[in-house]
Parts: structure tokens; C-alpha cells; sequence
């Protein structure tokens, strides 16, 4: 195996969509495009588009939904590509999988291409299990031989075998993601190409994802790996890309490359939380800031630190000489995990103005990995009178991964990393 050989090369790759539009054009400007291609030339009906930016209202017609990518993988390497949510990860997948045609740019592949882009991609939902296996087989350019010598193993690692002469449409997410990803990774590609679907999978299944991943890319063979998972990037790529409003922004060294994503995602948290207002007749609170080891962010790890702080302004009718303060912090389910309240410290904030800051800190948070909304409240001493309180608001993101944690945690395991001392005797 030479680990030099290029694969797979992508040169000034784009993909342009019509918003609004389902063709894109007629069959004379398809054959105007070929033409034009044929002798070298731009596609004469390319619209300039905008950016993919879906935080930006505009009136253009057209966006580029991928734009002036270019990387090269080389044989037996892991790639991961790594980007926020709509950041352009799945379609650049749907392109290079030939799911869909791109707009401009060049791809020059030198072996067989096996994709899991979505639940059932590559699954006809009339036939069994048994049959999209060799179908897919077929796809591929397999013999039936071929395909037969690794269907036990297949539906080993699915773990479907009851249900493999079952009609797929009869599935269940988990069970099509299973039996796709065992087709994809037995079916020796030279290219395995794995987006986001092993969310779909139960915590165990992924474990044996990442290793069947590995397992390929040790013999040879070439993966490209989507993921919001940074532990499992950092444990299985090789290097990685970033991916931002369409475009590439980092190429390199996987751990470069996923503090490069953190910052991105930093910073468009931090203006949307930045910009919340809430309002009750004359009263707000607003210039929401989330802070984490002296830094303005809201991606953290376990046993973090995480302060909140907020500006009030309050129309003191009721006559107050302070005021309560509490929080609330919930679950993606909106589960309710804990109610804090300042006076359970004895004290309450001075009304000496109609204006003011509060901030409250929470030292070596240990919740589980996910994402966490915070309410706010601000009412009478006694709690007989609600003054305002805020809706719930996205406030902070714990990674998978943590210098703390000698392990991977799943928020299907838990709620909280206690982290007891332990004996034995």
C-alpha cells in the first residue's frame, strides 16, 4: 500500500442551487454548458450567487451552497470534515458521492466510492435486506460471488439477521442505518464516505462504527468522515478540513482543525446569545454573555468553569429595595436538571437604580455531554411577584471529549459526571 498514492483530488469544486427552482434550466442550456466546458470555457448561465449564510436576508435568486472547495486525500487516510449545521458537510458529500452534479470544479477519482449519507440512501424500500445487499453489491461492480463470500459477515455486524428477508420499508432508522453501514464498510470500497447518520445509531453501535472505520482505513482503504462527535475525529482522522458558510477555512492537523471549529462555533453563539432581548412592559433583560475560563464562549468540557452574567432594566411599581434573582438550567428534552435562586445565599440585590448587572458562576461544571438552555427570573423577595423572565435561551454546548475524562461519555448514559472518590477494601 502506498500511503503517497492520491485517491481522491477535488479542484474549485461549487454547487450552486436556484432558490425556488426544482430544474435548472432547459436542454439547450445544458448543451450550451457542455460546449463551453468542452472548449475550456465558463458555464455561460453561472449566476455570481451569494454566500451560504442563512443568518443573511437577501433578494439574489441563487447560493452556492459549496464554493471553490479543493483538497486531495491520499490512499488509506482518514479524513474528517468538520463545520457547523448548514455549513455546507452534506452536500459537498452528496457531489463527491456523484449524488448530485457540481456546478464548477474538477474531481478525479482513482477507486470505488461507497457513501452513507442519509437513513436508507442506496436502499430500494420494496425489496429485502437480503436483496439491497446484493443490489448495492451490483452497484459497486461486484460479482454475486463476491457479494455472497461477505453477506454472513455483513449481517453479523448489522445485527438484522431475523429480519434480512423483510422488506427494508419495514425498518426501523437504527436498523437502516446498521445494515447501510455494514454494506458500505464489507463491500471493500476503495472510498468509504460516512456523513452524520450514526447519530441515528444506539451508543454501542457507534463504538463498533468507529472501529470497523478504522479497521478500513488500516487496510488501504481511503474515509472521508463527517462528524459533530470531536472525540471521534480526534481518535480517527488523520487530519481534517473545516467547513464554514460553504467554504473551506482550515486544512490540516486534526487538533488545529477542531479548534478552528470551536472558534467558528464560538462566535456565532456569542453574537445570537449577545443579541437576545426580553421584555415585560418597561422591564429587560438583555446583553446576554456566557463566559468559560476567563473567555467569552459557550462550547465547553467537563469540570469547566461557566459564568453568566446580564444587564437589567426594571420600572420599580411595586416600590422594591431589592429584588430576587434565580436560574434554571434544562436539557435538550427540556428537563428541568436544576433551580437556583440568590436568596438561597442569604442575599438579594439592591434596587438603588433602575439599571444593573448580574452575574452568578458555576465552578467545575460536571453535566454530560449536550447542549443546555438557561432561564432567567427576576421577582419579589417573597416570590409573590414575578418582575420578568426570559424564555429559554441556548447557553452552552459540553464536548464529548474532555482532558478531564479518561473516557468517552454518551448523554444517553446520564445527566452528571459526579466524579466520586472511591475505596476498596
Amino acid at each position: 500500500m502506498n500511503k503517497s498514492e492520491s485517491i481522491l483530488k477535488v479542484a474549485g469544486l461549487g454547487k450552486q442551487y436556484r432558490l425556488g427552482q426544482i430544474g435548472f434550466g432547459t436542454i439547450s442550456h445544458d448543451l450550451n454548458r457542455w460546449w463551453a466546458k468542452l472548449r475550456g470555457k465558463e458555464d455561460p448561465f453561472l449566476k455570481v450567487g451569494v454566500e451560504n449564510d442563512r443568518t443573511l436576508e437577501n433578494n439574489n435568486e441563487c447560493v452556492w451552497a459549496i464554493r471553490d472547495i479543493s483538497f486531495e486525500v491520499n490512499r488509506g487516510e482518514v479524513l474528517g470534515i468538520i463545520g457547523k449545521n448548514g455549513a455546507g458537510k452534506s452536500t459537498l458529500l452528496k457531489v463527491l458521492s456523484k449524488v448530485t452534479g457540481p456546478t464548477k470544479g474538477e474531481i478525479v477519482y482513482n477507486g470505488r466510492i461507497a457513501a452513507l449519507l442519509e437513513v436508507g440512501t442506496g436502499f430500494h424500500p420494496e425489496l429485502t435486506g437480503k436483496e439491497n445487499v446484493f443490489l448495492n453489491g451490483a452497484i459497486l461492480g461486484m460479482t454475486r460471488r463476491e457479494v455472497q463470500e461477505k453477506f454472513d459477515e455483513i449481517i453479523e455486524f448489522a445485527g438484522v439477521k431475523r429480519y434480512i428477508d423483510t422488506p427494508v420499508k419495514r425498518y426501523s432508522s437504527g436498523m437502516l442505518v446498521r445494515l447501510g453501514f455494514a454494506v458500505a464498510a464489507h463491500l471493500e470500497p476503495e472510498i468509504l464516505i460516512v456523513d452524520e447518520v450514526l447519530a441515528v445509531g444506539d451508543f454501542e453501535f457507534q463504538k463498533k462504527c468507529l472501529g470497523k472505520m478504522d479497521e478500513v482505513s488500516k487496510s488501504g482503504r481511503t474515509v472521508l468522515f463527517v462528524s459533530h462527535n470531536m472525540a471521534a475525529v480526534k481518535n480517527l482522522c488523520d487530519r481534517a478540513i473545516v467547513i464554514d458558510k460553504g467554504s473551506v477555512v482550515f486544512s490540516g492537523n486534526t487538533d488545529l482543525a477542531i479548534d478552528k471549529y470551536l472558534d467558528v462555533a464560538h462566535k456565532s453563539q456569542i453574537e445570537a446569545t449577545n443579541d437576545l432581548v426580553f421584555s415585560v412592559g418597561e422591564n429587560q433583560i438583555n446583553k446576554i454573555r456566557i463566559f468559560s475560563n476567563q473567555q467569552e464562549k459557550q462550547i465547553l468540557e467537563i469540570g469547566d468553569n461557566l459564568k453568566v452574567q446580564f444587564d437589567y432594566l426594571l420600572n420599580n411599581t411595586l416600590e422594591l429595595k431589592n429584588f430576587n434573582v434565580a436560574f434554571r438550567i434544562y436539557d435538550e428534552e427540556e428537563n428541568c436538571l436544576c433551580n437556583e435562586a440568590i436568596s438561597d445565599r442569604n442575599m438579594f440585590v439592591p434596587l438603588h437604580k433602575s439599571t444593573g448587572k448580574i452575574e452568578f458562576i458555576l465552578n467545575d461544571i460536571r453535566l454530560y455531554p449536550g447542549k443546555y438552555f438557561i432561564k432567567i427570573f427576576i421577582a419579589s423577595p417573597d416570590w409573590l411577584h414575578e418582575i420578568i423572565s426570559t424564555d429559554l435561551f441556548m447557553a452552552f454546548e459540553i464536548l464529548e471529549s474532555s482532558k478531564k475524562v479518561n473516557r468517552l461519555l454518551s448523554k444517553n448514559h446520564g445527566q452528571f459526571y459526579l466524579y466520586p472518590e472511591w475505596n476498596y477494601v
